[in-house]
């Protein structure tokens, strides 16, 4: 006991001396300073009080403020040094490791076999530093994935917490559906994203454009739809006892599921309903424990959507849509010189970036122009009458094998195959909520793979989200291992 106390009391005296300075402080801005910075200055006191206490609480709220990244950067009166993400990401990072100083000092940091992948990733990237174009840009770029390896270590520490971080993910991208959805009933837009005969605008969420809103409804959506599925699952197992709770929950993810679905829709990216069809096929394989019953219910699903669409009971507009996709898959050719409409215009661009992509892979094969260096190298390589460069070849593969080479696209495939095998393991376990959400992150890492062949998703600091997702299978691996010291935190 005397130990006991021995510990706490320089704690206790260490927190009493902290309030007292912050008291201090504060007095005396009240006494000199504006009003509104007083007030912003006891918002923040607070905010940094509260994630100390709770740091899972710092990563719900950077999951929340990083897709207001482009909008911060277009609409604020004031440039921020650094985009919202990235100080979010710092407040993060922050709490969390005062808190591991105040509550697991000494302890070991927690570890997984997920970093392994992560670690094969980065290894891989290396190389093209050496024939980089742009060495900030390399730079740039590589920082993202220490940045998810970050994440990954501190959603796995707070494992405890896993059920609020996964409830995280998906209120924001609710909150960007929500958003969306005001876009497309005519709230906002620009001209030339007016859709469906001119009766809706195509919905981009607070990301300025409608891509990378697309993606962050499809890589969110499966999650939620995992969840709702766990929910419900384990209220059928405790159907005699406590159940009520546990179906209050599975119907509010399955109503933030269809709020995402609709999102999806609103965006009109047909990459993304690409990349939810497999996620689809993946959650309703998955979701029973027998693999017959799952083949079954693809069966019977397929049956039903070729009804609907025999029917005529899915909308005209929508059809067309999906099947001018086609043509991005079955339509690869020399882009140059192609006249371009109104109607081919998104396919020969997305088909021109592809083709300099190619261009550039031709010239460096094994290491690249370096990463993050397609838009500092696209001017040698450019396809005439697509003079600017967007930043990424819209096809996550095709990008990573011009700044990268062969090697890093490998490294970089080894190490998605890693994290989707674990995922897979993962599914086995017994705890229902926990393989309802496994089941949900196999689904998004389906959409992931199927979308990144027509986009890049690794943008608008949406890389943070995903550093999360992997993070919450880290953490619910360890969860259900119970063979590790460090469990006896978890709930």
């Amino acid at each position: 006991m005397m130990l006991v106390s021995a510990t706490i009391g320089p704690r206790r005296g260490y927190h009493g001396v902290a309030w007292a300075a912050l008291a201090l402080l504060l007095g005396v801005l009240a006494a000199r300073a504006p009003l509104a910075l007083v007030g912003g200055g006891l918002a923040l006191a607070a905010l940094l009080i509260v994630t100390l206490a709770e740091p899972a609480l710092a990563v719900v709220l950077m999951l929340c403020l990083a897709p207001l990244k482009t909008l911060i950067d277009t609409e604020a009166p004031v440039r921020l040094p650094v985009d919202v993400g990235q100080i979010s990401f710092a407040l993060v990072a922050a709490t969390w490791a005062m808190w591991r100083v105040v509550q697991r000092r000494g302890e070991a940091l927690p570890r997984t076999r997920l970093f392994l992948p992560l670690a094969v990733i980065m290894l891989a990237f290396v190389p093209s530093l050496f024939g980089a174009i742009s060495t900030l840009a390399w730079a740039s770029e590589f920082v993202k994935w220490i940045e998810i390896a970050l994440l990954v270590l501190i959603v796995l520490d707070l494992r405890h917490r896993w059920t609020w971080i996964a409830a995280g993910l998906v209120l924001a991208a609710v909150l960007q559906a929500l958003i969306g959805l005001y876009e497309f009933r005519g709230g906002s837009g620009a001209p030339h994203l007016w859709i469906a005969n001119y009766r809706y605008f195509r919905a981009f969420g607070t990301f300025g454009q409608p891509n990378p809103f697309s993606a962050f409804m499809g890589l969110t959506l499966p999650l939620a739809l995992g969840l709702a599925w766990g929910f419900l699952s384990t209220a059928w197992r405790d159907r005699h006892s406590a159940w009520r709770l546990t179906t209050l929950f599975a119907a509010l993810y399955a109503g933030a599921a269809g709020m995402l679905l609709l999102g999806l829709i609103a965006s009109w990216g047909r990459g993304a309903w690409l990349g939810f069809g497999a996620a689809a096929v993946v959650l309703i394989g998955g979701a029973p424990r027998r693999w017959w019953l799952g083949l079954l219910l693809l069966a019977a699903g397929s049956v039903l959507l070729m009804t609907l669409w025999a029917a005529g009971l899915i909308p005209l507009s929508i059809q067309q849509r999906i099947n001018h996709t086609a043509q991005e898959f079955v339509g690869f050719r020399d882009v140059r010189g192609v006249p371009i409409s109104d109607e081919n215009f998104a396919v020969v661009e997305r088909l021109a970036h592809w083709q300099a992509a190619i261009s550039m892979a031709s010239d460096h094969p094994f290491i690249g122009v370096g990463l993050g260096g397609y838009e500092a190298a696209y001017p040698a390589y450019r396809v005439p009458s697509w003079p600017r460069a967007l930043g990424h070849a819209h096809n996550d593969y095709l990008n990573l094998l011009a700044e990268t080479g062969m090697i890093g696209l490998v490294g970089y495939l080894a190490g998605w195959m890693l994290i989707v095998y674990w995922t897979v393991r993962a599914l086995h376990m017994s705890d229902p909520l926990k393989r309802g959400l496994v089941l949900g992150l196999l689904g998004t890492w389906a959409h992931l793979a199927v979308h990144s062949i027509v986009d890049k998703l690794y943008v608008n600091n949406l890389f943070l989200h995903l550093g999360v997702m992997v993070g919450l299978l880290a953490a619910v691996r360890s969860h259900s291992a119970g063979n590790n010291a460090l469990d006896r935190y978890s709930d």
